[in-house]
């Protein structure tokens, strides 16, 4: 075991030190505002500096190429250790803060899921605030697909990192001809919108410091706020529609919005199969909503049903995670089905959690493949993806993914119910983390945070968050005896 771990320790301690350089973004905003946060990012900067840079002397005698296998094995570790160094600048400067609930505060941040275990954010200091949103961003594509970005010239196997890092759908989509490039190209966009969004919501009446922290959020899909209230704090319907579109557009494989802007035509989002299917869904489903909500005489008149329904609607099936309303206090069928879209909605490549409208649709085509054999036993029917022939061999990976998807939820929601939690909250807090959604329904629901949590609930619930941000199978191989087998 410790002859595969110590090559990677050249890249890892480079990862840690590159990530703890990104403190200095709070740690700046801290020195200049004097918010009383500046010793906690002094002292984590240089804890996580200087780690990394332990690692990355200790593993230079073992440098060597890496292969499929390390990459899986960096990214596991990468996002496990994470999360214990980005949790520093917190426990610092919040002494009452247990390790359990940092660290998933933390992987919360890191994985852009936007489970909470803090309250008073109206009180905090701007930079903690800032770190908590800094972490959706910085986790949104990836800090791996970062580094690859940025540092091409490590010396080791980037394409291995970058296959292992990124959604499934997406492995092998290439994009351009070298890694690095690809990495490049994609985190341009990420930052384009980025600014762009910054730059909508800064228009729109938040102060500058409100826009930074929700356009990060929001281009993560992740759903912390500044505020308790979180975007509901506003109150405004400008920002709700602009925070929307950016939501969706963030739910967007982000290869076709790379191949839109170096094709400079709008046609690769026609030709992207999984947009007309997740923008309908996701719209249709906030229509029905503010319908049964109007019906229930949830509110007043069907305009007020209207804007409530979809942009939460719009919210959880993206996994971005804010509210403007409590919709734990909506019938319970709404609630239900706003889990079940946050399960499935958003595209393969997009920033969002679950198991990818890509996923879903191939699902949906083996059934109704299935049902036709019925019919026609001898026939040969291929499986199409747009204008694709898909493999079998990708459709039997689907069906092995949604086992263990449907496995993982049925298990952990059963570990915390045997702990003392009610169902409801159990099996939503789990299906909220996994599919790195944020709120989910109960004692965890929109209106109250995940403080309510015991510690080990708090740990079964960070490992589910990792789980879902790896996509199952590149944290559940490491777990395998195959795995450290020669």
């Amino acid at each position: 075991m410790l002859r595969r771990v110590f090559p990677l320790l050249h890249v890892l301690g480079m990862i840690i030190a590159v990530f703890g350089l990104s403190m200095l973004v709070p740690l700046a905003l801290s020195e200049f505002t004097r918010d009383g946060a500046e010793r906690a990012y002094d002292h984590a900067a240089l804890i996580t500096i200087g780690a990394g840079l332990v690692m990355w002397l200790a593993g230079r005698r073992w440098k060597r190429e890496l292969k499929m296998r390390d990459g899986i094995l960096l990214v596991v570790l990468t996002w496990t250790l994470l999360p214990g160094f980005a949790a520093l600048p917190l426990l610092f400067h919040l002494p009452d803060l247990v390790v359990a609930d940092a660290y998933f505060e933390a992987m919360s941040g890191l994985t852009a899921t936007g489970a909470t275990v803090l309250s008073g954010l109206d009180d905090l200091p701007n930079s903690i605030n800032l770190w908590r949103a800094q972490l959706h961003w910085i986790g949104g594509l990836g800090i791996i697909v970062l580094v690859v970005a940025i540092l091409p010239l490590l010396g080791v196997g980037g394409r291995q990192m970058f296959k292992a890092e990124t959604p499934t759908p997406m492995k092998d989509q290439k994009l351009t001809p070298r890694v690095a490039e690809t990495a490049k190209g994609l985190w341009v966009v990420y930052i384009g919108l980025t600014i762009l969004c910054i730059g909508v919501l800064w228009a729109l009446g938040m102060s500058f410091f409100d826009a930074v922290v929700h356009a990060f959020s929001v281009m993560g899909l992740g759903g912390f706020s500044s505020h308790d209230a979180s975007l509901g704090y506003f109150d405004s319907v400008a920002i709700e529609v602009a925070v929307g579109i950016f939501a969706l557009i963030a739910g967007i494989n982000f290869a076709t919005h790379f191949a839109a802007l170096r094709g400079r035509s709008l046609l690769s989002y026609r030709h992207d199969p999984e947009i007309r299917w997740f923008f309908g869904f996701v719209l249709l489903s906030g229509l029905a909503l503010a319908v049964l909500l109007w019906a229930r005489d949830f509110y007043l008149d069907f305009p007020s049903a209207l804007r409530y329904a979809v942009f939460n609607t719009i919210s959880v099936a993206t996994t971005l995670g804010f509210s403007t309303t409590d919709y734990g206090q909506w019938p319970f069928f709404a609630g239900l089905w706003m889990m079940f879209l946050c399960s499935f909605s958003t595209s393969a490549g997009s920033t969002g959690g679950g198991i990818k409208m890509m996923r879903a649709m191939l699902l949906y085509k083996q059934v109704y493949r299935e049902l036709q054999k019925l019919i026609h036993p001898n026939a040969q029917i291929p499986m199409r993806l747009g204008e694709a022939i898909v493999p079998n061999k990708i459709v039997y990976a689907v069906l092995a993914f949604m086992f263990i998807y449907v496995a993982s939820i049925v298990s952990l929601s059963f570990v915390l119910s045997f702990t003392g939690l009610d169902v409801l909250t159990a099996f939503s807090a789990v299906v909220a983390c996994i599919n790195n959604t944020g709120p989910g329904l109960g004692q965890v629901g929109p209106a109250s945070t995940y403080a309510v949590l015991s510690d080990f609930q708090t740990w079964v619930l960070s490992f589910a968050m990792l789980l879902g941000r790896l996509e199952l199978f590149t944290l559940l191989v490491v777990l395998t005896p195959a795995f450290w087998r020669k």
